[in-house]
């Protein structure tokens, strides 16, 4: 665990020592179902944090909120000190915050670089001015290129890097995504359920990869079904239940906190089963 997650309580909603995203009162109705309804949360910067919950418990929606992809019915949320709560989602990427998906979204008729260069930010040639005057754009253009070849070299991704990015595996997909997000250079990257689909030999890749992101000084935030990866690689956990943030804590508390327990088990499961007497 973090050194300076150490000392915190595992309390639901409890303060951070160094918060890089900060969320009040965030709500999420769906007609008459409330998806989200989160009184406090806390994202500690420099840590991977893992989102758990039972489905339907929230965390895609909360995700999809704090991330501009979705909408809130109330609340407030700040990522380094500044208001993201009604910013739409490409500039809440420019603040340094990015996500993944679930399910991939490559454009699959864009080769792999292509797909890389589309995410730099601030290109010139985007100009409508700029765009016929190639020599004021070019030597950045060579830039982004070396850049994007850094990261799948890193990702293991340059045999393909002139491939349309249609013909890559499911596991590669999520690779040329989480590559594709280190494109703007974040501060923080928010990944759904980035296991999801993925064979055991990229697993541990992809593992690596987090775990690597989190000792360069990366803040990540991670949705997972799996709690094997969720106890390896987590430094916090935030555990999910109808909507609410039931609990928080160390990997190694987590599994024992019975908000935990109740959430995935039910309330009832440690009660006996009453039956009547058989006399």
């Amino acid at each position: 665990m973090s050194a300076d997650l150490a000392n915190v309580a595992p309390e639901a909603g409890v303060a951070k020592p160094d918060a890089l995203l900060v969320a009040d009162g965030v709500t999420r109705r769906f007609g008459g179902l409330t998806a989200v309804r989160v009184d406090h949360l806390e994202i500690q910067r420099g840590a991977i944090t893992a989102l758990i919950g039972p489905n339907g418990a929230g965390k895609s929606t909360l995700f999809n909120v704090l991330s501009g992809f979705d909408r809130a019915d109330a609340g407030s949320w700040s990522f380094d000190g500044h208001d993201i709560s009604k910013r739409p989602a490409h500039r809440v990427a420019r603040r340094g915050m990015v996500r993944t998906f679930q399910l991939t979204k490559t454009l699959s008729r864009l080769s792999v670089m292509e797909n890389m260069k589309l995410a730099a930010r601030h290109q010139r040639g985007e100009r409508l001015a700029l765009a016929v005057l190639r020599p004021l754009w070019r030597s950045q253009e060579r830039e982004i290129e070396r850049r994007a070849d850094e990261l799948l070299e890193r990702f293991r991704l340059s045999h393909m890097r002139d491939e349309y990015a249609g013909t890559l595996s499911g596991g590669q997909r999520k690779l040329l995504e989480m590559a594709r997000a280190l494109m703007v250079r974040p501060t923080m990257v928010m990944l759904d359920e980035p296991m999801a689909g993925v064979n055991p030999a990229l697993t541990q890749s992809l593992l690596g990869h987090i775990t690597e992101l989190r000792d360069e000084g990366m803040t990540v935030c991670f949705v997972e079904h799996d709690m094997d990866v969720v106890m390896g690689i987590s430094d916090w956990v935030v555990c999910m239940a109808e909507g609410e943030v039931v609990a928080e804590g160390p990997p190694r508390a987590i599994g024992k906190n019975p908000a935990v327990i109740d959430a995935y088990l039910g309330k009832q499961h440690d009660e006996p089963e009453s039956r009547p007497d058989d006399e």
